[in-house]
């Protein structure tokens, strides 16, 4: 099959101007069978090979479904998955090397995802096709999924809870160090790590050992038209971890987690790694299910800075614009806008903005505050805008907690109709502009304000709240 770049504009898929095919590799023609039995791993690796050999290029699968270990993608190569092709991950670890990684924004080595891409530049995946995990090969090993399992777990839960104390301390454990622990790290379905120019256009991401698509350390990443389907354990659509220049547009999301989270490193290895995540547009997505529509955090040590989300609808989703973090993660969250969005049947939350993840209670139930002095530990939210939004038949409108040493600054509401049952809660804030914003609900009070310095509603100066 030989097709040609006359085609490929045909079919109205847009490739990195960098990735213009120079040449067109059908996995076919390096002997894929595509039957979703015989493993395709070493004929596509072939058809890679070949391609880079040449200079890059576009590697094409034909409408099959490929069954393959780790896909390991070189620079200048555009993957095309044309409409009724179907990439199967190996759910065999031994088909997926140990490969550097970060797992839940923590310095790691896991198996290599279906799709991996290490220190390369102008790489692609579009196409109308699917990349499918076979998430539950893999989701037992969480020990939890399958209690049935769990017993099984339990040594490769221990080896990375030993290298986890090691990493925060400030080793650097090697690959080999891993071979047990990455029993339990479930590996990502789509990962470009240390990576430039990158796009992933129009195909469909589902079934994750774990997250869908996690960006870690890359620039200029465009994700365009994309579908994000998980029903597994952490199964988030997008997640950007320690980024720069992302740009997602025209996504559907309905997942087993967060739809779209945005994070920069955990604890003490985030703040030493350093990389924040900054300058993040996401435009025009629809959110069915997710934990969270739009999240920042938790892990947010690097800091996270400069992020505008707009035209968003999330239905039925459990939050629709979340924000959070804690005592021990610190960094920056700073210098973001949310606006144009519906968020409808919430069924936690419509907005939380949150210094207390993980932190919220004592043995009594009683709201836990910290009484740790401020350090980089602490995590500062600040300058953060919400406009034109429309909330329907929430179970909370909103829930905003900062921290008593530590209040989240600068907020700003503009133009909010929302109604619930339960309405907008603000403690230990300062600064709090809210212009144009109306709650309706069932029961109780629809504004709650508790120490929050500097509030002005509809530009009039409020009391000091106790």
């Amino acid at each position: 099959m030989n097709l040609q770049p006359a085609f490929v504009a045909f079919l109205g898929l847009t490739l990195p101007l960098a990735a213009a095919p120079a040449a067109l590799f059908n996995v076919a023609d390096y002997g894929a069978v595509a039957d979703g039995r015989t493993k395709d791993t070493v004929a596509i690796a072939r058809a890679i090979a070949a391609c880079s050999a040449s200079g890059g290029g576009t590697v094409c699968f034909p409408a099959g479904r490929y069954l393959t270990g780790s896909i390991s993608l070189e620079s200048n190569i555009t993957l095309w998955l044309e409409a009724g092709s179907e990439l199967l991950y190996s759910g065999d670890p031994a088909d997926s090397p140990i490969v550097e990684s970060r797992w839940e924004s923590t310095s790691a080595y896991t198996h290599a995802p279906l799709i991996y891409a290490n220190g390369k530049e102008n790489v692609a995946v579009v196409g109308r096709g699917t990349i499918n995990g076979q998430g539950r090969n893999w989701w037992w090993r969480n020990g939890v999924y399958d209690k049935t399992r769990s017993a099984a777990t339990k040594p490769a839960v221990s080896a990375w809870l030993k290298l986890y104390d090691r990493i925060e301390a400030g080793e650097k454990p090697g690959p080999a160090e891993f071979q047990l622990a990455a029993e339990y790290l479930r590996p990502s379905l789509v990962q470009f790590y240390g990576c430039r120019n990158v796009l992933v256009e129009g195909v469909t991401l589902t079934e994750s050992p774990m997250w869908l698509l996690h960006p870690v350390y890359s620039e200029n990443v465009s994700i365009r038209g994309v579908s994000f389907i998980s029903t597994g354990p952490n199964g988030d659509g997008v997640d950007v971890d320690s980024c720069r220049d992302v740009r997602i547009s025209d996504c559907f999301f309905s997942t087993g987690d967060d739809c779209i989270v945005i994070k920069s490193g955990r604890n003490a290895d985030g703040r030493r790694t350093a990389r924040p995540t900054e300058h993040v547009t996401v435009t025009n997505c629809v959110m069915y299910k997710g934990h969270g529509a739009i999240v920042i955090g938790s892990e947010t040590a690097a800091g996270i800075r400069d992020v505008v989300a707009s035209n968003i609808v999330a239905r039925g989703t459990d939050r629709g614009i979340r924000i959070k973090s804690m005592l021990g993660r610190g960094g920056v969250i700073e210098n973001m806008r949310f606006d144009n969005f519906v968020i409808e049947d919430p069924t936690v939350v419509a907005i939380e903005i949150t210094a207390l993840y993980h932190d919220k209670t004592d043995s009594t139930g009683a709201v836990r505050m910290s009484n740790e002095e401020v350090s980089e530990r602490t995590p500062v939210f600040r300058n953060l805008a919400f406009s034109n939004l429309t909330i329907v038949n929430a179970v909370r409108v909103a829930t905003i907690e900062g921290l008593e040493k530590m209040p989240i600054k600068q907020l700003r509401f503009t133009d909010v109709v929302a109604s619930g049952a339960a309405g907008f809660d603000c403690s230990h804030a300062a600064d709090v502009d809210m212009r144009g914003v109306r709650v309706d609900v069932k029961s109780g009070k629809p504004f709650v304000f508790k120490d929050v310095q500097g509030l002005k509603v509809d530009g009039a100066p409020q009391p000091p709240s106790p």
